[in-house]
Order: structure tokens, then C-alpha cells, then sequence
């Protein structure tokens, strides 16, 4: 029977193929292209059985296909989905394409080059899968690609050098492959490049010094290369966004941990060292046993990428239950349940968006809005449809979530039920707004957000902070030395200080499991300005549970108003913890206020802290602390007597 079933599939394609040649109808090519698409990525046709030779592509019942309003196909969205076959060439005759996302799958194969002449691709999205042999050259051609993801795949060979001829390529991603060779000078010649990541490859040779002449270069990753030489000095403006380690042949001054070039550097370029894969990643080795030795400490952000890798694999079961359901939607003429939208950054907001329809309320400028507003589909692509793999975290109201953007960016996506979210639109737009301006060194910043009315839910995007929170710091194993403890003291005060200052608000929340650690180890504050979009329950709620660990002020409970003198307190409680590397609240402030430091101080720094600036503090927590608030001081004069009293940080 399905021998019978596939000779019927041939002889439709074969009339379409007709159809479509003797121009008997409008899209009748571009079925017989996505069919045979179809057949090379899902080969089991578990995925893609709403493609049909007899369907409409542009009528809702393709599976992650999205059309222009010429009725062309624009955009395949096929991320997360299981696929486990190959790309065909027939990809190129859907001439209309600008949109293919095929991540986080198991696609295997070579890349075809007839992709270069989809001459309208802006967006090719690759990465996390099982790609093999050398980048196509013919890429240079594409005078449209913007952004080209290639990373965690086993693609091999040299960077073409005439993707320098692709002059709107702006991302530029192809790490954790096996490429060799050097990096092209001709990449500099890119004027729109934003981003570059070349990282955990084997590339040899020194970095072109015109890659430093790009102007709107923001991010350079070449980690894990073998890379020598002198780094162009022009570099040094990317600041954190140039990362260069584990590539031992590196010299160059003003770099951090580079050392200075000697008269020598330069010459005899080292091997190819091959580099470990970290063992969360679900991807295929480059090599097994004792010949792949992972890094002592690997690189945060690969660790962050692979447990997402992780997640993709994590969530096929999903991913196909997934594609059963828009199955069945599909065959009661339903549209799939997952929006598809014709670019990342277009809007497809599944209905409740409080700035949707042209409106700007709360303030917000239309420009400021659409850079804020993110999609329902890029939220759930990123978080691998809220895989619990990516989990992060969950309180009464909300659940956090790692997610990995389209352009490489890791975030962390916070997931709030509407019913938790104020009734008001003016308030919560407000709230919003308020959200969206808080920037500052010491605070998690908000990318974004996105409302869904289908979900019922509303999403904050914000940057990822990968060494976790305080809290973990906390009778947890690993011991914070000295300098880092006085520098969290010192960061969290000019946090809260810049909320109470620059924008007259509190935080409410403050706790060590709010205080996040950078890569810089430098602290930020994270939920600050949530509770304005809250319903007045929550924010209740969440009160209940400061109070519980010892954070909430004693005042509040007579009162019930919670006052910048009650962040003071929150804070107090914070010093006592970090100085005591413990959570204990009353028996710390108990130590405290005995001033015993020999008790008070954690053991596990064996002595080496300043006595001197260890008092200074625990009788400032202890102040903070006070049952008075008015005996608390504000915030301004802590960060003073901080800047003044305690060195470091």
C-alpha cells in the first residue's frame, strides 16, 4: 500500500511539474519545490505531512511556510521540529524566499550552493545541526543576507573569502565547527558587520586589522582557535564584545590578560590544537576519549549555548507533538496553532499587545515601542518552545527561562500569566515604559516583551547573566574571596542608590536570589520595576515571601507601605549575608550588632579580609537594619560612606 501511495506522490509531482512549466497556475512551481524540499528534510514524513502537492502554501495549511503579499512564498519556519534529513536544491527556485530558519534540528549534508540564488534571502538560520563539507563561496553572491547563522554544526575547510563581497551580511556566525585556515582580511571589508563569531574552531593565523576599521563591529568571539600574533590595537573599543581566549599565540597590549608582543611574535604559527566540546552540548564529537580534553574552565557562554543545544534535543518529543497538533487543526481547516512571521523582527503578536494597532500609550514613542516588541514566534523559538530543560527558575506568578536568539544574543525570558498582570492598560503600559528605561551598570536591563492573548501570557526578554545569583554563593561550595565579596556590597548599593535617585522608585524585592553575577563577576539587580506591572495580589504575595526570608522591614507590617527605607533594610540584610557567606538573618544581625566579626565573618576566608573594612560594614548592616526606619539611612549616604570607608570594589 504505501508503495502505491508513493507512485501516486510521484505522478503529482510529475503533473505539477507540467502545470507549473506550461504556466497553468500562479504557485504552481513553488508547490513542486516545496515538495521536493519536503521529501529531502523530513524523508519519514513525520514532520511536514501538511505539505500536500494539492494544497495551498499560502492559505494557512503549510506547516511553518509564510507567503508575501504577492502570494510568493517568503519565509520557512521550521525550527526545533525534528527534521533529521537534507537541504535540497530545489530551495532555490522559491525565488520570493527571505526568511529560512532550519536551527535546532538534525539536518545532515552538504550546504547547497544553488541557496545563493535566492537573491531576496535576507535571514539563513543553519546552525545547531549536523552539517557537513565547506561554507559555499557562492555565498558572496547574496546581495540581501543579512544575517547567515552556520555554528554547531561539523561544516570543515576554509572561510570563503568572498563573503567579503556580501556587503549586507551584519551577523556572521559559524562557531563550534571544524573550520581551518585564516580569517579573511576580506571580512573587513564588510561595512554592515555587527557581529562575528568565529569561536571553537581550528583556525590559525593572526586577526586582519581591517576587521578593527568596521565601524558598526560590536561583537568578535575567536575563542578556542589556534590564533597568533599581534591583536590590532583598534579592538580595544569593543570592550567586552571582543572575546580572544584559550588562542595562546595572542600577544598585544591593553587586552587584559594578553601579554605584551615580543620582537618574536609573529612567527612560526602553532598547530591546530583541537578543542573539547562541552559535554551538556547534544552535538555530534569531532573527537572521543582522552584526545578531547575540555577546558579547565570553559568559556560562559559556550556552557550557556550548549545547554540550550541541549534543550533542541531535549524537546523533539515536543517538537513532533507539536506538528500532530497543527496536523489535526490543519484537517479541521484551522491555521497552525505557532505564528509565523516573515521576518524575526516583523510584528506577529498573537493578539493582546497593548501597543498594537498603531497606539503609543504610556508614552512610548513608536520607535521606542517596535524595538521593545518581540514575537510570539521568536520567544517560543528561542526558548525551545518553554522546554523545562531551559528552566531557569519559577516563583508564585511567573517562570524564567534561558532562550537563545536568532542573532546569537542568550537571554533569559520571563513568563507571566495575564491574570497576574495589572487589569489597567495604562498602568501596565506605564509600567512598561518604566521597565524600558532602567539602564544602568548594576541592573539587569529589559530587551523586550511580547503579549499574547492566544497564551494568555506576557513575556519580559532580558539579557542573561551566566554565573547565577548571590543566593548559589550562599552556604553553596564555591567561596567568594575578599574583593569580590566588598565589590557585590558595593555594586548592589549603586543599583538600588540609581533606582531611588535617578528614578524615584523602590525595588520592593531585594534578596540575594535577585542579585545576579556577570561575567565581570560585578553584581545586577534583576526584578526591579516588575511589581508596576503586577495585579496587587501578586505584589502582596511576593511581599509574603521577602518577609519569610528575613528581607521585609519590620515596618510594613503596621504600615503596610513600602517605602526606599525598606530597600535600605533589604540591603542591610544583604551585607550581613555576603560578609557571613551565610543566609541566617536574625543570628547574623545578632553577630552584627555584637559587632563579634571573629563570628560573624566567614570561616572559609581563613583570615583574609580587611578587619578594618569588615567592621566598617557589619556596623552599616547593622545600621540598615535598624527596627526604626528613620534611623535607617538613605541610600545615597551608604554608597557615600561606601566610596569613602571601604576600599575596593
Amino acid at each position: 500500500m504505501g508503495r502505491v501511495t508513493e507512485l501516486v506522490v510521484l505522478l503529482l509531482l510529475s503533473f505539477f511539474f507540467f502545470f507549473a512549466a506550461a504556466g497553468g497556475g500562479d504557485n504552481g512551481g513553488e508547490v513542486a519545490a516545496l515538495m521536493e524540499v519536503k521529501y529531502a528534510l523530513d524523508p519519514e514524513g513525520r514532520v511536514l505531512s501538511s505539505w500536500t502537492a494539492w494544497g495551498n502554501p499560502c492559505g494557512g495549511g503549510f506547516l511553518g511556510v509564510g507567503c508575501d503579499a504577492a502570494g510568493k512564498v517568503s519565509n520557512i519556519s521550521l525550527q526545533g521540529k525534528g527534521l533529521s534529513g537534507v537541504l535540497s536544491p530545489a530551495l532555490a527556485e522559491l525565488r520570493s524566499l527571505s526568511g529560512l530558519f532550519l536551527h535546532y534540528n538534525s539536518l545532515t549534508g552538504d550546504i547547497p550552493s544553488e541557496i545563493s540564488k535566492l537573491s531576496s534571502l535576507s535571514d539563513l538560520y543553519i546552525n545547531v545541526n549536523n552539517f557537513s563539507g565547506a561554507i559555499p563561496p557562492e555565498f558572496g553572491d547574496m546581495a540581501s543576507l543579512q544575517v547567515l547563522q552556520l555554528g554547531y554544526n561539523q561544516l570543515s575547510g576554509s572561510l570563503p573569502n568572498q563573503l567579503g563581497a556580501a556587503k549586507g551580511l551584519a551577523v556572521l556566525a559559524a562557531q563550534s565547527n571544524r573550520l581551518t585556515g585564516a580569517i579573511p582580511a576580506s571580512l573587513g571589508d564588510l561595512p554592515r558587520l555587527s557581529r562575528l563569531d568565529l569561536s571553537f574552531n581550528q583556525l590559525f593565523g593572526s586577526i586582519p586589522g581591517k576587521l578593527a576599521q568596521v565601524s558598526g563591529l560590536s561583537v568578535l568571539d575567536v575563542r578556542g582557535n589556534a590564533l597568533s600574533g599581534n591583536v590590532p590595537a583598534g579592538l580595544k573599543r569593543l570592550g567586552d564584545g571582543f572575546q580572544y581566549g584559550n588562542n595562546s599565540g595572542l600577544c598585544g597590549a591593553g587586552f587584559g590578560t594578553l601579554q605584551a608582543c615580543s620582537s618574536s611574535s609573529g612567527g612560526a604559527l602553532p598547530e591546530p590544537s583541537q578543542r573539547g566540546i562541552p559535554q551538556s552540548a547534544n552535538i555530534k564529537p569531532r573527537c572521543a576519549g582522552e584526545s578531547c580534553p575540555a577546558p579547565a574552565r570553559p568559556p560562559a557562554i559556550v556552557a550557556i549555548v550548549a545547554a540550550v543545544v541541549a534543550a533542541a534535543v531535549a524537546s523533539l518529543a515536543a517538537a513532533l507533538a507539536l506538528a500532530g497538533h497543527c496536523r489535526r487543526k490543519q484537517n479541521q481547516r484551522q491555521k497552525p496553532a505557532v505564528a509565523v512571521p516573515p521576518r524575526p523582527t516583523s510584528p506577529a503578536y498573537g493578539g493582546w499587545d497593548p501597543l498594537a494597532d498603531g497606539r503609543s500609550g504610556g508614552g512610548f514613542s513608536e520607535e521606542v515601542s517596535q524595538s521593545l516588541r518581540f514575537n510570539l514566534e521568536a520567544v517560543e523559538s528561542a526558548t525551545q518552545y518553554f522546554s523545562d530543560v531551559n528552566l531557569l527558575g519559577k516563583s508564585g506568578f511567573a517562570a524564567t527561562f534561558k532562550g537563545l536568539l536568532r542573532d546569537g544574543a542568550v537571554v533569559a525570558v520571563k513568563r507571566i500569566n495575564k491574570s497576574s498582570c495589572r487589569s489597567d492598560e495604562g498602568e501596565f503600559l506605564a509600567g512598561l515604559k518604566l521597565l524600558s528605561s532602567l539602564r544602568h551598570d548594576n541592573l539587569v536591563p529589559l530587551r523586550g516583551f511580547c503579549c499574547s492573548r492566544a497564551r494568555g501570557e506576557c513575556f519580559l526578554v532580558y539579557d542573561f547573566i551566566p554565573n547565577g545569583s548571590l543566593a548559589q554563593y550562599l552556604d553553596g561550595p564555591t567561596t567568594l574571596d575578599w574583593p569580590s565579596r566588598v565589590g557585590i556590597i558595593k555594586g548592589v548599593a549603586r543599583g538600588i542608590e540609581f533606582l531611588h535617585g535617578s528614578k524615584g522608585m523602590v525595588h520592593q524585592s531585594l534578596s540575594a536570589g535577585k542579585v545576579l553575577i556577570d561575567e565581570q563577576f560585578r553584581p545586577r539587580v534583576a526584578g526591579a520595576g516588575v511589581q508596576r506591572l503586577l495585579a496587587d495580589d501578586i505584589v502582596f504575595s511576593s511581599l509574603k515571601a521577602s518577609a519569610a526570608m528575613g528581607y521585609l522591614a519590620p515596618e510594613y507590617t503596621t504600615t503596610g507601605r513600602f517605602t526606599e527605607k525598606g530597600d535600605v533594610y533589604a540591603f542591610g540584610v544583604l551585607i550581613l549575608q555576603v560578609l557571613a557567606g551565610r543566609r541566617e538573618v536574625e543570628q547574623l544581625r545578632l553577630g552584627g550588632e555584637a559587632c563579634g566579626l571573629e563570628g560573624l565573618i566567614d570561616k572559609r576566608l581563613e583570615g583574609n579580609y580587611s578587619k578594618h573594612d569588615a567592621a566598617k560594614l557589619a556596623a552599616m548592616a547593622v545600621v540598615c537594619t535598624s527596627d526604626d526606619p528613620e534611623r535607617r539611612p538613605c541610600m545615597a549616604d551608604v554608597l557615600l560612606e561606601l566610596g569613602g570607608a571601604v576600599a575596593g570594589g
